[in-house]
């Protein structure tokens, strides 16, 4: 089971403000945001009525992810969810319907009779955050509407609802804002723009709402699931034993590992017990146990999708042993790109030639050689050396698809000014 990040109900909410203004840019919050901000700009290409009915669409998905981030985030995850679809619909739609209504009836009274505007917009600013609320956990628009819902909520809460019901004047505000700044901006420009302010303040918006439910989950009667979850998958019981590690290795490190041991044989394990093994390792001279441990840990990091995190633990080996080298030719080619790509030329370099070395007869290896002499003579300054090592490209693959290519990077290192 993947590790589930936590948030603590405890924190004071002023602390996890702060921290939930990033909230819509991690994860599938910011894949979200991107994809709904991409769609409301194709929305706006197509004809009138078609936009129309595309941007009702795009409204509702964007209320029916932020309806999700307020569950998830009540529920005690730390991270935005994966997706919106698996959840009710009903509440996304039903607070598009609200909130598009409100904005209508808002409207319409500052067109034909401004006096009303500013106690509708009282009125809207107390009872959404309510309505809101019950939509995410009913999804019951007829039970969301009733005025006894609303004292139910604003009971609950206290004098603290008043936090939901300025942030919820804030983000009206602030979208305002957007629309009106981005309307300075070229079509193509401030739609996509406008699209992901929205969506960012809708998310945030209805997160910090989580925020406060998580932190008064009693109050409502709930059972926060990740910390279920996590009690299950034995998170709990790796903050303990991570604990332990540290008492007993003060005494006894050797003592400390075989406990490490013992846990990390039964079951994937969080980053921080890695961390603490290869620690106590490292303290005892543990040289060829921390190459081994770096082989299996790189492979899980790989697995779950952290090169960056992978790619540091490959540099570590490195540093231990020159002639280091992912087991796994697929995981040795993703670090060796990864490397390249973020300017880590010479670690880019030790990795293609230890999977040249490793594997001489792949069917990448031609791929990976033709990567090598490029660090080698445009990074590096070895033009030499990756002429000698293309000559040995073409001989060993005369038939290969890459051949002419190889070919063509040799002419153009015999051409570079300086070249014997």
């Amino acid at each position: 089971m993947p590790r589930i990040e936590v948030a603590d109900a405890r924190v004071p909410f002023h602390q996890r403000f702060l921290g939930g203004l990033g909230y819509p840019l991690r994860g599938a919050g910011l894949v979200s945001c991107l994809a709904l901000a991409a769609l409301q700009c194709l929305a706006s290409l197509l004809p009138s009525y078609l936009g129309f009915f595309a941007s009702l669409a795009l409204w509702a998905a964007t209320w029916r992810y932020g309806a999700s981030c307020l569950l998830h985030t009540a529920n005690g995850y730390a991270n935005p969810p994966d997706a919106a679809l698996e959840d009710d619909p009903n509440a996304g739609n039903g607070m598009m319907a609200i909130h598009l209504f409100a904005m209508a009836l808002c409207v319409l009274s500052a067109v034909f009779y401004p006096p009303a505007l500013w106690p509708l917009m009282v009125l809207f600013a107390l009872m959404l955050p309510a309505i809101d609320m019950s939509l995410a956990f009913d999804g019951n628009l007829e039970l969301a509407l009733s005025p006894v819902t609303w004292w139910q909520v604003i009971h609950r809460f206290g004098a603290a609802y008043a936090i939901p019901v300025l942030l919820n004047l804030a983000t009206g505000g602030m979208i305002v804002l957007a629309s009106v700044a981005t309307a300075q901006l070229p079509p193509l420009l401030a739609q996509p723009l406008f699209g992901f302010a929205y969506t960012y303040l809708i998310v945030l918006n209805l997160h910090l709402m989580g925020v406060m439910i998580h932190q008064r989950h009693e109050q409502f009667g709930l059972q926060p699931e990740a910390e279920a979850l996590a009690r299950a998958g034995g998170q709990g019981d790796d903050d303990r034993l991570l604990a332990r590690v540290h008492m007993v290795a003060s005494a006894d490190r050797r003592a400390a590992i075989a406990l490490l041991v013992d846990r990390m044989q039964r079951r994937s394990s969080p980053a921080s017990l890695h961390q603490a093994y290869r620690e106590l390792l490292r303290a005892e001279g543990l040289r060829e146990g921390l190459l081994e441990h770096g082989q299996i840990w790189i492979a899980a990091l790989m697995a779950e999708g952290e090169p960056r995190r992978a790619l540091g633990l490959a540099q570590e080996c490195l540093e231990l042993d020159a002639g280091f080298v992912p087991d796994d030719p697929g995981n040795t080619d993703a670090l060796a790109g990864q490397a390249a790509r973020t300017g880590m030329a010479r670690l880019a370099l030790k990795l293609c030639r230890g999977y040249l070395a490793s594997w001489p007869r792949s069917p990448e290896a031609p791929r990976i050689g033709l990567l090598a002499a490029r660090l080698l003579g445009e990074e590096l300054g070895q033009r030499a050396e990756a002429g000698v090592l293309l000559g040995k490209l073409a001989a060993a693959w005369p038939e290969h698809p890459l051949r002419a290519e190889i070919e063509a990077q040799a002419r153009r290192l015999r051409q570079q000014p300086g070249a014997a």
